[in-house]
């Protein structure tokens, strides 16, 4: 990763100030951890579609995500091109999911500052959907401070436009020695005067140590913003807790507001944090066997999700120190902040090896994104854009090689393909540029406006192929097509629909459990 101080990337801090005279139309709720994953996020998702449902113009927020999951949103702080077109930005995808519970589209503000971890100390710094530059946590955590105007201006434009906010902290609330820079919790609360909700995640247990640790640690003033607690992922008997309850009130002076109880179903919405790959296989070990490999710096996995979800598909993410299973029928590449470090961990797991072997027995293999261009012969990246400077050969099973560079490629993509004669729908996003013979044979011809556009690459053999558009196995009628040609099963599953009766399932759950004019009438 290239050196860079804070004042270089405090110098490109730019966006577009809301007019003064905006009106602050909404009502704002903030909800925080106790820890992360408590569920903050499928949390607000069903809150999103449970106001939503009644009537009430409802958007989502999260100052700051580290994730490399992410969604092209609909709007930028950039200027229109020469051609008249805006620019876009990207947001994680946990706020493009909270975005479609709304049935809103996704926007920069909802999600102004996102971190892609490129490294075990570094990320990517994005502001209002546009690269600032990669940097250490040490230097982030010093420049922290510069991003809260560009933070707060953000949320007051979706006060301006909705009747509710559902601001989303990040980790624990009650970290108090990032106070002091802190962006996304209890400093956020104050600068924006946000009452906050506290939920904590009992299935993990201590949560009664979590709610009233938090309140220790807390200062007065913080202390007083929070308007009461929450216990997230209950199973069982709630009134042998109801005791525990009592005592953390007893402690902390704070309202027990309700328990949401364990949600079945939410496995069938995308997963944020890639915690979620590390649940077993899928498939009781009958029909088509799908191996995808857990790269170190995987990103977008949740293209994946719509072929796990396959009753006829046994998909399996094989993890590190794990070989590549024997009766594997496709390898899957997935996308990755990092192409070159995670051909480098390709080849320290020997998937390499396995990949290749798999190829001559004839297996199938599919690259997506990164994954595309570690199918080439080689990627370059001279500008180290993505870690130290230098070139990274590549598997070499398909004719085409990339350089990282450029202006990034942010689009969302709704086509007919030529080829499958299926719509498809998904986004690009990627710095890479892919050239060579191998692009002769395309995986897809997408028939756009501006004409029919060749996408992504195809093996002489038909065995190997990749391309950049993320989200295309989403598609029905395009995954039904693609499972067939590898030899797997009639498909019958409507995804997109699954994930819209997922989501109406969380909201009526939570409108079940929780008393929601009483916290609407929290919210201010």
């Amino acid at each position: 990763m290239p050196a860079i101080n804070v004042s270089e990337l405090i110098d490109k801090i730019q966006f577009t100030a809301a007019p003064a005279d905006l009106p602050r139309r909404a009502r704002v709720l903030m909800i925080q951890g106790t820890s992360s994953d408590v569920g903050k996020s499928m949390v607000v998702a069903g809150l999103c579609r449970a106001y939503t449902k009644r009537g009430l113009v409802v958007r989502p927020y999260k100052a700051q995500n580290m994730s490399n999951n992410a969604a092209v949103a609909c709007d930028s702080d950039l200027p229109p091109g020469a051609d008249g077109v805006i620019p876009r930005g990207e947001i994680g995808r946990a706020q493009a999911m909270q975005a479609r519970a709304c049935r809103a589209a996704p926007s920069i503000h909802m999600n102004p500052v996102l971190l892609k971890p490129q490294s075990e100390i570094g990320a990517q710094v994005v502001l209002r959907g546009r690269v600032l530059g990669n940097c250490p946590a040490r230097v982030y955590h010093k420049m922290r401070r510069a991003l809260m105007p560009a933070v707060l201006d953000s949320l007051q434009r979706l006060k301006a436009e909705a009747d509710l906010v559902l601001v989303e902290g990040a980790g624990s609330g009650a970290e108090v020695y990032l106070r002091s820079s802190d962006i996304t919790n209890m400093r956020l609360a104050e600068q924006a005067d946000l009452p906050v909700v506290l939920l904590s995640d009992i299935d993990r247990g201590g949560t009664m140590a979590a709610i009233v640790g938090s309140h220790a640690l807390l200062d007065q003033a913080d202390r007083d913003r929070v308007e009461g607690y929450i216990v997230n992922k209950f199973r069982g008997d709630f009134s042998l807790f109801e005791p525990g309850c009592s005592t953390i009130t007893e402690h902390t002076g704070w309202p027990f507001l309700g328990v949401l109880r364990w949600f079945d179903r939410a496995q069938q919405l995308p997963a944020e944090d890639s915690l979620a790959l590390e649940r077993p296989a899928n498939g009781a070990g009958a029909g088509l066997n799908i191996a995808v490999l857990r790269l170190s710096r995987v990103a977008n996995f949740d293209d994946i999700d719509p072929l796990a979800a396959e009753p006829g598909v046994q998909l399996r993410w094989v993890q590190p120190g794990s070989p590549i299973p024997a009766d594997t029928d496709v390898i899957v590449i997935p996308g990755s902040k990092a192409t070159r470090t995670d051909l480098a961990v390709l080849r320290r797991e020997g998937w390499d090896i396995d990949i290749l072997a798999h190829v001559r027995r004839g297996g199938r293999v599919v690259g997506i994104c990164a994954g595309f261009q570690m199918l080439g012969h080689v990627v370059r990246d001279p500008q180290g854009l993505e870690g130290a400077p230098g070139d990274t050969a590549g598997l070499g099973l398909l004719d085409v090689e990339t350089e990282i560079g450029g202006d990034k490629r942010l689009t969302d993509i709704d086509a007919i393909d030529k080829i499958s004669g299926c719509r498809v729908t998904g986004y690009e996003m990627h710095m890479g540029r892919t050239i060579g013979p191998g692009l002769a044979r395309p995986w897809l011809i997408l028939d756009e406006h501006g004409g029919p556009r060749p996408e992504g690459a195809v093996s002489a053999d038909g065995r190997v192929s990749g391309g950049y558009l993320h989200g295309l196995f989403g598609c029905d009628a395009f995954r039904a097509q693609w499972l067939r040609s590898v030899g797997g099963s009639n498909s019958q599953l409507a995804y997109e629909a699954r994930v819209e009766a997922t989501l109406d399932a969380l909201a009526d759950q939570i409108e079940a459990q929780l008393d929601l004019d009483a916290l609407l009438a929290l919210a201010r």
